[in-house]
């Protein structure tokens, strides 16, 4: 298959393809988060990819980074304004993914946007 810059899905894999680019975002959903917050938040993560997927983010305008000067250094991420605009895809992609367990007789424990996240 031929590379294709116009391409609006692989645009949109190309921002938050990987595999926690969209967890990370999902987890901002619901407001700013330090590095330690969201590695509790998400499983399997190792410091170092959590650290390249977050920089990856940053450099696509998809989630703000805040460092504040003091000791120790406090570091907060934010969704962007872009950020947030996709939230209805990640919406839709949670409640495909609830509808798909559901069918493999697997009822989903993480429903994001509310008390229970993943």
């Amino acid at each position: 298959m031929q590379h294709n810059e116009h391409c609006p899905v692989e645009a949109t894999l190309e921002l938050i393809g990987g595999k926690y680019k969209a967890l990370i975002l999902w987890h901002l959903a619901s407001g700013k988060l330090r590095f330690s917050e969201l590695r509790n938040q998400i499983s399997g993560v190792t410091p170092k990819m959590l650290t390249q997927q977050l920089r990856e983010l940053e450099s696509k305008l998809l989630i703000h980074r805040e460092v504040f000067p003091i000791v120790p250094p406090k570091v907060e991420y934010s969704l962007t304004e872009l950020g947030k605009s996709l939230m209805p895809l990640l919406v839709a992609m949670r409640d495909w993914g609830s509808n798909y367990l559901r069918t493999n007789a697997v009822e989903p424990n993480c429903f994001m946007l509310s008390n229970n996240p993943c």
